[in-house]
Parts: C-alpha cells; sequence; structure tokens
C-alpha cells in the first residue's frame, strides 16, 4: 500500500480493481482539516481518464507491474515497437499510449518496457535524452548565453525553448521529464 500523498506523475496504482497510470497529482490543503489529493489516472486497459480525489493519509494499492530493458525499434503510426534485450521478443505499444514520451523516443533507444499481467503497457524512458535540433532561428549579434531563449523543433517533433546560441543541427539534451532543454551535447 502507498500513501496517496507520495503518488507521482508515472506512478502505477490499483484503484476499484484496475490498475492505472498517474497522470497528474497535485495536494490542495484546506485551511482547517485534513487536505485533498486531486488526481488525474488514466487506465492502462481502456486508455479512460479518471479524475479522482483522496483524502490526506488514504492509501491506495500499489500495482504490481515488472520493467524489463529493450530498444525502441521504430513506429508505423499507429504503433510503437520494442525488442526485449535478453529474449529479442518482439513487442508494440499503440501510439495514443505514448502521449509526451513518442517525442523524446529515437531508433534504437533503450528504454524499460513496463509489464502488467505479461503484458506491456508502457515505457519508461531515460531521465535525459540527446536530441538533434532541426529548426529554430538564426543567431544574431547582441544575444547573451544567460538571457532568455528561442523556440526550437527537434528531430521527434518535441518543440522546446533553446538558447540563443544553439543553432540548427546541434545535438542538445533533454530533460524527458520537463521537456526542457539542459545542455548541449
Amino acid at each position: 500500500m502507498i500513501d496517496v500523498g507520495d503518488l507521482r506523475k508515472g506512478d502505477f496504482i490499483v484503484y476499484q480493481n484496475e490498475v492505472y497510470r498517474v497522470v497528474d497529482a497535485n495536494k490542495h490543503f484546506m485551511g482547517r482539516g485534513s487536505g485533498l489529493i486531486r488526481t488525474r489516472l488514466k487506465n492502462v486497459m481502456t486508455g479512460l481518464i479518471k479524475e479522482v480525489s483522496f483524502s490526506s493519509g488514504e492509501k491506495v494499492q500499489e500495482a504490481d507491474i515488472s520493467f524489463r530493458k529493450a530498444q525502441y525499434l521504430y513506429n508505423d503510426g499507429d504503433h510503437f515497437y520494442f525488442m526485449l534485450l535478453d529474449t529479442y521478443e518482439q513487442y508494440s505499444l499503440p501510439a495514443q499510449e505514448l502521449e509526451d514520451e513518442k517525442y523524446y523516443l529515437t531508433e534504437n533507444m533503450e528504454v524499460d518496457l513496463i509489464f502488467f499481467n505479461g503484458n506491456p503497457i508502457f515505457i519508461q524512458l531515460p531521465t535525459v535524452v540527446v536530441l538533434t535540433v532541426t529548426d529554430t532561428e538564426p543567431n544574431f549579434k547582441g544575444n547573451t548565453v544567460s538571457g532568455g531563449g528561442k523556440p526550437a523543433t527537434l528531430e521527434t517533433g518535441l518543440k522546446t525553448s533553446v538558447p540563443f546560441f544553439v543553432e540548427r543541427g546541434q545535438k542538445i539534451k533533454v530533460d524527458t521529464r520537463t521537456g526542457e532543454y539542459l545542455e548541449r551535447a
């Protein structure tokens, strides 16, 4: 059992006898009394999102999931294909299941494939990925390293803000939890 105050985005729980992935969890405290933990939960089998409020101090059951190392192979638009590194078995996940995660996947990248009851349900990305800038405004005189940033599109279609000195074709490190630029690779 896990305390609802400890729920974080990406956790897997059992709620009303079904497995859900926590999409969002926010704590709200009243003036007096206990607080509320408002969550958005996505059913891993149906894909439906449910908003649930818990009282602080409640406990939920953590889902019994397993992680296996896999390599991202390719996507055909509808599905993303992965190969387990130990057995070379291939699995696919529907594109709509990988909402933001698909913007960080590059061919041959290693990820953790998450299994529940022997079926893949989701992936866990590394914290930092290296992506190539495919489109951004050109640099111009007067830009500073510390001041502001400019929009950029990366090789996977991800849009983020980068410092002015970053140019098209450069590789950068991006945090997969926030989508923010970290540094040049």
